[in-house]
């Protein structure tokens, strides 16, 4: 059963749209589930000023791109390659030590949901392929 804290995530849909005003762009799709994201990103050499996404996934991969989208504005891109390499670990094996800006991700990499990490990694390969790092 899907809580009720992913469907409220999920649920916001501030930065769902593409709008054609992007530095960087990406489209990633997940071959085990057929989970498709698309993101637009503006960014300068050090920081992300904003993320836009699109998708065709399920609740999991949606929750994710929409946190995400939250919290990556004004983030330095020297941190990113890092931070999401601990974020992505931290999901495959239901850990608990997330960087400070993304402990939000702790709802949906539950042990419960261990077997939709793939679709909660989705857009953070997304952000490596943007970049690409």
């Amino acid at each position: 059963m899907i809580s009720q804290k992913i469907i409220q995530i999920a649920s916001n849909t501030k930065y769902s749209g593409l709008n054609n005003n992007f530095t960087h762009k990406s489209t990633v799709k997940n071959s085990l589930c057929g989970d498709k994201i698309k993101i637009q990103l503006i960014a300068n050499s050090m920081k992300i000023s904003s993320m836009r996404y699109e998708v065709e996934a399920c609740i999991f991969c949606e929750a994710s791109a929409s946190l995400m989208a939250k919290k990556i504005k004004d983030y330095s891109i020297n941190n990113l390659k890092k931070d999401i390499k601990i974020l992505k670990d931290n999901i495959k094996n239901s850990k608990s030590n997330y960087p400070s800006k993304f402990r939000e991700f702790k709802h949906l990499a539950s042990k419960k949901n261990i077997n939709r990490a793939n679709c909660v990694i989705l857009p953070l390969e997304a952000l490596l392929k943007a970049f690409k790092l």
